[in-house]
C-alpha cells in the first residue's frame, strides 16, 4: 500500500489535520493495518516538502492546535498519474505461507510439513469464518464488506494452494531431498 497516495486521496475531499487522516484512513480501510500518528505525519510533511499538499491554517477543534493540510495542483496530479497506473500482478511469489512450507520440506520431515500445512488451513479456515461473520454482520459498513471480500477472496486461494500442496508433500519432499 501507498501510504502516500492513499493520503493524498484522502485529502482529495478537502483539507484535514494529521488526526483526521489517521481515523479517515483507519475507517476506510478497515482490514489494512492501522497506520500509526508518526507516519501520518512523516508522510505529511515529505508531501510538503515535495510540494504536493499545502498547509491550509491552523485548526483548534477544543484541543490543541492542528495544522491541516490541503492538496495542491502537483498533489492532484501525482494521485491521477498513481490512479492511472495499473498495478501489475505480482511478479514473485512473496509469501510466508509459501517460504514456510519450503523451508519445513526442506529442514522436516514430509509428515512434520503435512502437519505445518494442517494447522496452516485451520487458522486460514478460522479467519475465513471471522471475516464472513464481519461481512454478514446486520450493522455491517460497506467499507468492512469490500475489505472482507478482498481478505476473503485471497484466504480463498490460499486455501486452494494448501489444498493442492497437501495432496503434493510427499512428491515434493523426495523431490527436495532426492
Amino acid at each position: 500500500m501507498s501510504t502516500q497516495h492513499v493520503l493524498l486521496g484522502l485529502l482529495a475531499g478537502g483539507p484535514r489535520h494529521g488526526y483526521e487522516l489517521k481515523r479517515a484512513h483507519d475507517e476506510r480501510l478497515p482490514r489494512a493495518r492501522p497506520l500509526a500518528f508518526g507516519q501520518v505525519y512523516a508522510t505529511l510533511a515529505r508531501l510538503h516538502r515535495d510540494g504536493l499538499v499545502a498547509p491550509a491554517g491552523p485548526t483548534r477543534d477544543g484541543g490543541p492546535d492542528r495544522t491541516a493540510y490541503a492538496l495542491t495542483d502537483d498533489g492532484r496530479a501525482t494521485l491521477d498519474a498513481w490512479l492511472a497506473t495499473v498495478e501489475p500482478p505480482m511478479p514473485y511469489v512473496a509469501s510466508t505461507l509459501f517460504a514456510k512450507v519450503v523451508v519445513a520440506l526442506l529442514v522436516a520431515d514430509a509428515d512434520q510439513a503435512r502437519a505445518y500445512l494442517i494447522a496452516q488451513r485451520r487458522a486460514h479456515a478460522a479467519r475465513l469464518r471471522e471475516l464472513t461473520a464481519v461481512k454478514t454482520a446486520p450493522a455491517a459498513h460497506l467499507d468492512d464488506v469490500v475489505a472482507a471480500d478482498f481478505a476473503i477472496a485471497h484466504l480463498d486461494a490460499d486455501l486452494r494452494w494448501l489444498h493442492t500442496t497437501l495432496d503434493r508433500v510427499a512428491d515434493w519432499h523426495r523431490e527436495v531431498h532426492a
